[in-house]
């Protein structure tokens, strides 16, 4: 994770155990991202009003 992403968290999610990744640098940028799990390919889109969205 980046300086900058760590300084914007809210207190409560820094002191929390769980992995943090900024969206914006898994897309490098863009706003397309593959991600894998269990040999199954996950497309991660940021739309255009900022939102997230995962499929299949």
């Amino acid at each position: 994770m980046n300086a900058h992403t760590e300084a914007t968290l809210t207190p409560w999610l820094q002191n929390d155990a769980t992995p943090v990744h900024d969206a914006r640098v898994l897309t490098d940028g863009g706003s397309l991202a593959k991600i894998v799990l269990d040999g199954q390919v996950y497309t991660l889109r940021i739309t255009r009003q900022g939102k997230l969205i995962l499929t299949k």
